[in-house]
């Protein structure tokens, strides 16, 4: 293999010894990036009968392209989710039993069901008429209007943190599934930072934010070790991370110096009004300045992603990780500093769940879920940026309109959770949703699944 390299580096005619390589690192980031672009609009066959831009739409609108297996996706989670609220209601399900002698009680039960329960899910995550009509004829504050979109982006700025962090793991062709791991510690360090450190206002909440990202990347840091020195697989490092984190939590809750003295059971001191994420709409409302960090590391991801050298390098490893390290790529050192930001990203969701309006103090399930939905959010989004952000909007309306329907329709919220899972399962199989509808091949879009190598 010298001498193989020793007589091409004295020819003239010849490229470098790593030109090839390098052009195969090259090849397979742009064989990756072009299959999630759409081609150019005027590329493949004709729509039938002319190609203006009205016959082309036509044409297209019953293709199977990303938009409308999106649609045709909720579509069909909403129907089945409606078919569960009449099966799961004794009182409606009861006239069916005389169904054929009288189908009119039986359908108009159904739909005042259906309807009411879907009428409140958008009004508890979007916006209520009746609050509008209230506020307009004097009788309420303006507070009430905006309550449920508050309440939706509030649920929505931790799923953004989480769902980044998988996605981005995804892109580099790992599978992160210890984001709840990773929160979990960012949530720990960062209630820490908060009720330890006395600080002045600005900066308690820019230190404590930050200390909730280094704890979640240096969660992280531990399975990208792990991974690029002995080749232990991220998914079974994780996931018993997330184990040791969880009863972390619930081990220094109870500590001296950080259990509140004036309660018995396990919550620690309350964080300090100096380190809380400033709230966006006065006291009334939830949501807090997290949202707009959401928005903020959303766009520094998609840069990163898609114009810096760590972006390249770390979708040149998620492509084919034997052409990076050809071309000379660190596969190893990307590996590791891949899971570091990934984690970081998992650690400001859990700083958002202790400093925002969510929780001021550590309790053992002061995380939720937030890392595991961020997983279903990574999905939805399609692994891409902007479009983990859009799917942690949905999923923090279905969230905050859930809690409508229960309270309003008498709707169980376990029936959210089926919603959610029933539109991730229709995204994240388009042929499905393709053979229920008999969609067309799309002529100017692919459908893709992206899913982490080895996985």
């Amino acid at each position: 293999m010298s001498s193989d390299n020793g007589s091409s580096a004295g020819s003239p005619d010849k490229p470098p010894a790593d030109a090839e390589p390098a052009a195969a690192a090259h090849a397979a980031v742009d064989a990756s990036t072009a299959a999630d672009a759409e081609p150019p609009a005027g590329t493949g066959p004709p729509a039938p009968g002319g190609d203006s831009l009205g016959q082309r739409f036509l044409h297209n609108l019953w293709a199977a392209n990303t938009v409308t297996v999106t649609v045709l996706a909720l579509l069909l989670a909403v129907v089945i989710g409606g078919v569960l609220m009449i099966i799961s209601d004794p009182e409606v399900l009861a006239t069916y039993t005389y169904f054929f002698a009288r189908p009119g009680d039986a359908l108009s039960a159904s739909w005042t069901l259906v309807s009411e329960a879907y009428a409140n899910l958008f009004k508890g995550s979007v916006i209520d008429p009746s609050a509008v009509r209230s506020f307009f004829a004097g009788d309420a504050e303006w507070s009430t209007v905006f309550r449920p979109i508050s309440e939706t982006l509030t649920y929505t700025a931790p799923l953004v943190f989480t769902g980044l962090s998988v996605a981005l793991a995804f892109r580099g062709g790992l599978f992160n599934i210890g984001a709840q791991g990773q929160a979990i510690i960012g949530v720990v360090v960062a209630a820490l930072a908060g009720f330890l450190l006395p600080l002045p206002l600005v900066l308690h909440v820019v230190v404590a934010v930050l200390a909730g990202a280094l704890g979640g990347a240096l969660w992280g840091f531990f399975p990208g070790f792990l991974k690029a020195r002995t080749g232990a697989h991220e998914v079974i490092t994780t996931i018993m991370l997330n184990y040791v984190a969880l009863y972390f939590l619930t081990w220094i809750i109870v500590q001296p110096g950080v259990q509140n003295p004036d309660r018995p059971d396990a919550i620690s001191r309350p964080v300090d009004t100096t380190a809380q994420l400033p709230r966006l709409l006065g006291d009334g409302l939830r949501v807090h300045a997290g949202i707009l960090l959401a928005v903020v590391v959303t766009a520094a991801v998609a840069w990163l992603l898609n114009r810096s050298t760590f972006g390249f390098e770390l979708r040149a490893v998620g492509a084919n990780p034997d052409a990076a390290r050809t071309a000379g790529i660190s596969v190893t050192g990307t590996y590791v500093l891949l899971m570091v930001v990934a984690g970081g990203l998992a650690g400001l969701g859990g700083a958002n769940m202790v400093l925002g309006s969510t929780a001021n103090a550590l309790t053992p399930l002061v995380a939720a879920q937030i890392g595991f939905d961020g997983i279903l959010v990574a999905l939805l989004g399609r692994v891409k940026p902007w479009g983990v952000a859009l799917a942690a909007l949905l999923f923090g309306a279905l969230r905050a309109g859930g809690n409508a329907m229960q309270s309003g329709s008498g709707i169980s919220l376990e029936l959210v959770t089926v919603l959610q899972a029933l539109i991730v399962i229709f995204i994240a199989a388009p042929a499905l949703v393709k053979a229920i509808f008999q969609l067309r091949a799309a002529r100017s879009a692919r459908l893709q699944t992206s899913m982490a190598k080895g996985w």
